[in-house]
């Protein structure tokens, strides 16, 4: 189980974005909670980004939502942390 951090930015991002729909943040919510339990659990689709955002990570959380997202070691422990980046549509992230 990794723990999650989320950025001033995805914060912001986040409140925006499912202020469009309840359904939506319930899909939000339930995506954070499995990237938690397991990021790589085929439903979330995560996968390695190229080009300018070379080095993230993204995954999907609905037909048109995306989590841009880093895996980072945390200095504390040995264990690993997700920083969430950013949240949206495929357009809006990318």
């Amino acid at each position: 189980m990794r723990r999650l951090i989320l950025t001033p930015k995805f914060k912001r991002a986040y409140r925006k974005f499912v202020r469009r729909d309840k359904k939506l943040r319930e899909r939000v919510d339930y995506t954070l909670r499995q990237m938690e339990q397991d990021v790589f659990a085929s439903s979330l689709s995560a996968h390695k980004l190229s080009g300018t955002l070379s080095g993230l990570w993204a995954c999907s959380c609905g037909y048109d939502c995306r989590i841009i997202f880093t895996i980072e070691p945390e200095p504390a422990s040995s264990e690993d942390v997700i920083v969430l980046l950013a949240i949206g549509t495929h357009d809006e992230v990318y």
